[in-house]
Formats: structure tokens, sequence, C-alpha cells
């Protein structure tokens, strides 16, 4: 992920105007439902199509390669689940007090269990967020327009830091002692409405700015509050090279407002999380108290300005310091100007007046605008809540399974048809021609994990390799090599014994 700047033509005076733009690299994920992916690759198969080949043997052979890759992940994804059984927060502590297991050992379990968790992770193509990354998707505001913090003292630092210290890993983020980020896939969210407070907060920000300049205090503010608040986006024009999408932000802040649009709606946008995963555990309340909870949150379509939304153990939010400190100044200099008033000619009351108001003005937009603001923050929390949180705990472990099986699944299925219809391809070309298809038949881009694939297709047997070719044991072949699966007994035994009761 990476922050940039685009320019572009405004509207009314026809100035430059700056566009933030998140440029993304492509997931790996293949963006398809499994049966809608069956279902095409399968209607390519017929004589007057692409593929020359029988599509009840191709329906056969996917059923065949589900049920086996399957097979290959149950014995792992039970022993995670077990695991975690000892670590859920709901009853885990009471599970590991009835087993009296010592320290050490649920030290040994836990870092087992995370083990797990993180190979999961990484076959579900989720990324561990990097300070880069945060700081990019934090640089603007969208919906949320305070500060966030998170209060550090109720999270634990030993477990992750732990686990890192046996399982090294690059740029991880300052907060990974604490807990952890896991994102996967990009979208935009789009809101419109009126944002009459937002409006009028620009407008008088840019005459604050104005008054500021021309007084010369912009320097002393600036070096003050922009140090404490001010996120650099500066530093984030670089964080992934060769990205490939773009997503736009509109903010605000960046549009050229018209008399008609002061009081109409506008619409503004910003890059989201499709699918974001929080890890942590908590601290102890004291040291005779075992707390081994971990948490696993999972939440959807999270605004990547709005990310704060996600953090564990949130703090109260306050004044920000860069508000206290114009506050301060504020009220010092409405303080020096109503002093001197009464030194001045009378024709220089007015605007003596004049600026006194202002200064009040702005202090009122201050407090009124942190009120909104609290009220924004607490309908996002709830909105968090209710609809953007999709699972915790175990719910969202079992989903990680099942997502690791669709996805192996995929890269399997689509690697073997394009094989079969090319009968032998390079490692490189079958790695343009997966992408390819997925982009002509379904309209949507990924990073074919062709590596990964092949690994796969050579450990069920059904490709093989000459030199740097590989190339794809015929249909009726594949599905005699993989052979008659579990599933497939059981289900001709239950259509048996639906046949003999008839």
């Amino acid at each position: 992920m990476a922050k940039g700047k685009d320019n572009g033509k405004g509207k009314g005076k026809g100035k430059a105007k700056v566009e933030d733009v998140i440029s993304v690299e492509q997931e790996s994920v293949i963006p398809v439902p499994k049966s809608d992916l069956i279902t095409a690759l399968t209607g390519l198969i017929r004589p007057e199509q692409v593929v020359q080949e029988d599509p009840a043997e191709f329906h056969k052979l996917c059923k065949r390669i589900e049920y086996t890759i399957r097979a290959w992940y149950l014995m792992q994804f039970e022993e995670m689940m077990q695991l975690y059984l000892l670590f859920d927060p709901i009853d885990g502590n009471q599970r590991l007090e009835q087993r009296k297991l010592s320290r050490e050992k649920i030290d040994t379990l836990e870092l087992d269990f995370l083990e797990h968790f993180f190979k999961v992770m990484e076959k579900s193509n989720f990324k561990l967020a990097t300070d880069e990354e945060i700081e990019a998707a934090l640089s603007e505001n969208y919906l949320l327009n305070l500060p966030i913090e998170v209060d550090e003292s109720k999270l634990d630092n030993k477990l992750l830091q732990r686990y890192f210290q046996k399982h090294p890993c690059e740029n991880l983020p300052r907060f990974s002692e604490k807990y952890i980020i896991f994102h996967r896939g990009v979208g935009t969210d789009h809101t419109t409405g009126y944002f009459f407070m937002e409006k009028l907060d620009t407008i008088i920000t840019s005459i604050w700015t104005k008054f500021l300049r021309a007084t010369r205090l912009e320097r002393f503010i600036s070096k003050r509050s922009s140090n404490i608040l001010r996120k650099d986006t500066e530093e984030t024009t670089r964080i992934i090279d060769d990205s490939k999408e773009l997503f736009k932000r509109k903010r605000i802040e960046n549009m050229e407002f018209r008399t008609q649009d002061l009081l109409g709606k506008i619409e503004i946008q910003e890059p989201t999380f499709k699918r974001i995963i929080v890890v942590y555990s908590r601290r102890a309340s004291t040291k005779d108290k075992i707390d081994r909870g971990i948490y696993v949150k999972h939440f959807r379509n999270i605004p990547m300005a709005d990310l704060e939304l996600v953090l564990p153990e949130k703090k109260n939010p306050s004044l920000t310091p860069r508000d206290w400190v114009s506050f301060l100044i504020t009220m010092v200099l409405g303080l020096i100007t109503l002093i001197g008033s009464f030194k001045m000619p009378k024709a220089e009351i007015r605007v003596v007046l004049t600026i006194i108001f202002g200064l009040i003005g702005y202090c009122a937009k201050i407090y009124f605008t942190f009120q909104q603001d609290i009220a924004t923050y607490q309908n996002l929390i709830t909105k968090s809540m209710f609809d953007k949180q999709l699972d915790t705990g175990k719910a969202t472990l079992l989903h990680l399974c099942d997502d690791v099986i669709q996805q192996e699944v995929k890269e399997v299925i689509v690697s073997y048809f394009i094989l079969m219809r090319e009968r032998e391809l390079t490692k490189e070309a079958l790695d343009r021609h997966c992408e390819k298809l997925i982009t002509e038949e379904f309209g949507k881009n990924c990073n074919f994990e062709v590596e990964d694939a092949i690994r796969k297709l050579e450990k069920l047997g059904i490709v093989t390799r000459s030199d740097e070719m590989i190339r794809a044991v015929p249909l009726k072949q594949a599905n005699d090599i993989i052979g008659v699966t579990t599933e497939e007994l059981v289900l001709m035994k239950a259509k048996q014994a639906q046949a003999s009761s008839c």
C-alpha cells in the first residue's frame, strides 16, 4: 500500500485540485466464489467450446480435489481448534484450571496455537499490517475526526513478544508486542450527506489559518501542534513498490465549495479494508489471577482512515493537543485584544469587537465540533459492533479454516483447467494464463500464486514435469489417480439406503 497525490482540474475557479490516492498491490486471493468458478469452467468444456472434454468428468474431478484438500488440512485445523479451547476468552481459563497445567506448559501451548494460527493466516492470504501501511491509512480523516488511543496498560505485552522472538518477522509494527492487525482485500466506501458542521469547520479553519498568517502566529502554532497531531503524509508516499491498483480518497478538505454546495449534499469516499482481523490478549488484573484469553476479532469493510475503530481497549476520546493549543492561544489573544481595546480610539472599537467575536466564534467552533465528533464516534462504534464485525473467537477460526480450503481448491482447479486446455506450459506461462482467465471470464484481477498451485497439483499426482514444462494428465486418468473419496462413498451409501427404503 502506498499513499500518493494526483493532480486534476477543480470546479468553480478551475484551480488545480489535489486528490489523495492509495495504491495497493494486487491480492493473491481469487475473488470468485468456488461454485461460480466451477460452473463457468465446466461451461467451457464442450465440443463447440475451447476444451473438448467430458464436463461430468471435470465436475467429478473438482469435487475430488476439494474432498482431498479438505482432508489434508483436517488434522491441522482440528489441532488448532482444540488448542484455542484452552484460550477462549469465555471459558478457556476454566479449562486451564481444570487441567492444572504449569505456567511453562501453558506458555508452550500458547505458542503452539499462534504457530497454527499464523500458518492459517498466511494460507488465507492475510497480510500483517506494517507501520507504513497504518500511517498511510490514518494519514487523513473520513467519518471519524477524533484521535483514538489504545489503553496499553490493559493489554498483555508478553505473549506476542515471545512468539516473534521465536519466529522473527520483518516490518513488524511498533505495537506488535501488544496487538496485531491482519488485513486482506481493498474496496471503496461512499458516504453522501450534507456535512454542515464539516463544511463550516473547513471554512472556519481556512479563515483562522489566514488570520494566523496575517498575525505571523502560524509558525508558532504549527511548531507546537503539528508535531503532536498532524500525520505527516510525506513520510507515507512510498510503502509498497510496483503497486497496481489505485483507490481515490474524496475528502471535504480538498473540495472547492460553490454556493449551492454549502447547502446541498456532497459525496465523500474512502478506500476500505475488506477484511481485518485483530489479535490481542488482556493483561491480568492481579498477579495471582490467570487470564490467558486470546481475542481474535474479524471485521469487514472498515474505512482505512477510520481504522482506529477496530483497535482494542480504546481510551475515551478527548480534545486533541492541537485543539488545546489553539484554544489557549485564542483565549490569550482574546484577552490581549480586550485589554488593548480600552486604550484605542472609539473609531477602532468596532474592529476590536469584530476580532473578539471572531475569537469567541472559534472557541465555540472547537467545542461544538468536539461534541459532534463524540456523537459520530459513538455511532461508528455501535455500527462497527453490529454491522462491521463478522465473527469473534472460534467462529473467526472456523471461517478462516474454510477460507483456506476454498482458496486452495480454486487455485488447483484453475491451474489444472489451463494445463488441460493448453496441454503444456512453463511456470511463468501458466501464471499468466491463469490470471488472464480470471480477468476475461469474471472481470476480476488477482496475483495468482502459481508456485503454490503447482505444488498441490504435484502432490495430487495429476501433473507431470519435463524440464521446465508442466503437463496435466488426461482428465479421466486424473480422476483415477485421486480415486474415490470417503465423501463419495458416504454419498453412495446414502443413495443406496434411500433407494432400498423406497
